[in-house]
């Protein structure tokens, strides 16, 4: 049997048509597959990539810390130096106040990290999301995202959940004191590309104060350079009480976390102890990962390009079928008329050698979320590609 013909035999499959593609090296910006075929990366992994694929110096530091150890003990118990560094690490490029690091096996992880946080710190119950997010699929994240197509086939769900218009100021006016935590997608990501404006997310924020509510801000897919900065909340003015990150966290290493001042996250040691556990969270392999990643897209100075390089996307995505082009940065989502026409195009694109593809909640729209290293001779030929599959 071919690898193909055992991945679908073996592999639990997540849709009636994968993508199926058989990589066997990917590096930069660039996939390869067993025929020897090259894919430009248009997705990144799903934003996970930021520094490319197989960043020299995340594949020198994965295996430096798989000669000293990999697992030893549940997240916690022992100091571990990849765990310490990357927490340091990132504390010194947050606000003062997002102090402790609570490492996950993954941004969904983090979700369900702090809602049991926030539950925890307030004694409150409701938690409030927003129509069109994404958070994640196990059990308590899937209760939060914003779309009923995926929730309804696991109800019941958890109690308690409000799912409000993002971006509306009405919406403010259902957080009060029964609420314990608002958590929000900084620029929505499935949704298609939708940012908010600044004075909504300032009033997010007052609203989250006046009532003892905590703001969770989720930048599982927002952070690490994607929108043009390191973090998507710097563009608004405002600090969240809780951070969620995954994605590019750990440089394409399974990482996540949730991020909150030491006074809140302290909560877990008591009453019960043990109050929120993992076995991998943490892993040290993937946080030696993370560290390095991180610090190569601080110091090449990705970050930097990311609106030049999304100026010439916005300048080449030329075509009559396209209704419209979202951005945040490398963030792109192009809008067709319907997700048949968006398919015909990914399908075509992939053919051509671009891997994309769509967003759970906007189908009619293209995904565009390379990694931040991809360079202007890349992009220029990816959206020769585009226009050219609008065409057909």
């Amino acid at each position: 049997m071919t690898q193909r013909e055992l991945f679908l035999r073996h592999v639990a499959q997540t849709s009636s048509s994968p993508l199926a593609l058989e990589i066997v090296k990917a590096e930069g910006c660039t996939l390869y597959d067993a025929a020897g075929k090259q894919y430009t990366d248009l997705i990144g992994g799903i934003s996970v990539a930021n520094v490319g694929h197989r960043h020299p110096k995340v594949v020198e530091a994965v295996k430096k810390q798989a000669d000293e150890y990999m697992h030893i003990m549940v997240y916690g118990e022992m100091v571990q130096s990849p765990q310490v560094q990357y927490a340091k690490l990132l504390t010194e490029h947050l606000p003062s106040s997002l102090n402790s690091v609570y490492f996950t096996n993954s941004g969904a992880e983090a979700v369900e990290g702090a809602m049991k946080l926030a539950k925890r710190v307030t004694g409150r119950t409701q938690i409030i999301a927003f129509k069109n997010s994404y958070h994640g699929s196990t059990q308590g994240a899937l209760s939060i995202i914003g779309d009923e197509y995926w929730r309804n086939a696991y109800r019941p769900l958890l109690p308690g959940v409000l799912h409000l218009d993002y971006n509306s100021f009405a919406s403010l006016d259902y957080i009060t004191e029964q609420t314990a935590c608002v958590i929000a997608e900084t620029i929505q990501a499935e949704a298609g590309i939708k940012a908010p404006d600044a004075e909504w997310m300032l009033a997010l924020q007052n609203k989250c104060t006046e009532t003892g509510t905590l703001l969770i801000l989720d930048e599982i897919q927002a952070g690490f350079g994607r929108t043009g900065k390191l973090w998507g909340f710097e563009h608004f003015g405002i600090e969240p009480d809780v951070l969620l990150l995954g994605k590019a966290l750990g440089g394409g290493m399974p990482l996540g976390a949730f991020i909150a001042d030491k006074k809140l996250m302290d909560a877990f040691t008591e009453n019960p102890v043990l109050g929120h556990i993992t076995t991998f969270g943490g892993h040290p392999v993937s946080c030696a990962a993370g560290m390095a990643a991180m610090k190569a897209l601080l110091e090449e100075m990705h970050i930097e390009n990311v609106k030049q390089k999304e100026a010439l996307f916005l300048s080449l995505l030329k075509s009559k079928k396209i209704k419209a082009v979202r951005s945040f940065g490398l963030w792109l989502a192009i809008e067709f008329d319907s997700f048949e026409t968006n398919k015909k195009v990914i399908d075509t694109c992939i053919e051509a050698g671009v891997l994309t593809d769509w967003f759970l909640f906007a189908s009619e729209c293209l995904r565009i979320s390379p990694p931040l290293v991809i360079s202007e001779e890349e992009i220029e030929e990816a959206c020769r590609v585009v226009s050219d599959a609008c065409r057909l």
